[in-house]
């Protein structure tokens, strides 16, 4: 994972790594050229690391080792050393006196979702601390057909009206904000309504946009041209 800064410059994002890039392997990544290259990136929350991400990553430990049988301390270790391997050397705690910071902790439990959703780990005991407003988790439930709020097989719900009676193959899903949700809380939804929804299951986002890319990977047909 690469570092730096970004600052607005006549109304642009300039972005300033912190290290010198390796130009030639940009190019060969890019059909050889160096301009107008894709990057992801986001912006760090620099406040220090919240307790209840500590409960939250503990609570889903709990439930993998709950799975595996492989002892939570172990399970720490594994986490923090891949942590470390996916920011090239960077280390965390999330001790009382850590100095990592929410997006540290943040990025560490995205790690330990990926593998809950890879290996299909039963999660019980962390579930009502699994971070539902956060766009990465709510993006993971969609791509893996997993209920957002129980976890249970989903489908894929319309948080916009698109209307009775239209082709659902000749929408644009990717301009439709989408959750997922099994077919009792898909009910729930309609029949409570979005507010009192929300407010039942502490969503402050209420579903995301996908790419045309993932629609299709998780095959839903539209117009997409």
């Amino acid at each position: 994972m690469q570092s730096g800064t970004a600052y607005l410059q006549d109304g642009f994002w300039v972005i300033k790594p912190d290290q010198q890039q390796n130009l030639e392997h940009i190019a060969t990544l890019n059909e050889g050229k160096l301009q107008g290259i894709p990057v992801d990136f986001e912006f760090a929350d620099p406040r220090k690391a919240r307790p209840r991400q500590r409960r939250l990553f503990f609570a889903l430990l709990g439930d993998i080792s709950f799975w595996s049988g492989t002892p939570v301390n172990w399970l720490k270790e594994y986490f923090y050393n891949q942590y470390t391997i996916k920011t090239a050397g960077k280390e965390i705690s999330l001790a009382d006196s850590t100095g990592n910071t929410v997006s540290d902790a943040k990025n560490l439990i995205d790690i330990v979702i990926d593998f809950i959703f890879e290996f299909r780990v039963p999660v019980k005991q962390g579930y009502e601390l699994l971070p539902r407003n956060e766009e990465y988790f709510q993006y993971k439930c969609l791509m893996n057909s997993q209920c957002l709020i129980c976890g249970d097989h989903s489908d894929f719900h319309h948080v916009d009206t698109v209307g009775m009676g239209r082709d659902r193959t000749k929408i644009d899903h990717t301009k439709h904000r989408v959750m997922a949700l099994c077919r009792v809380h898909h009910t729930e939804f309609h029949k409570i309504g979005i507010t009192e929804f929300c407010k039942k299951y502490h969503l402050t986002t209420v579903g995301i946009r996908l790419s045309k890319d993932d629609l299709k990977k998780i095959g839903v047909k539209g117009d997409y041209e």
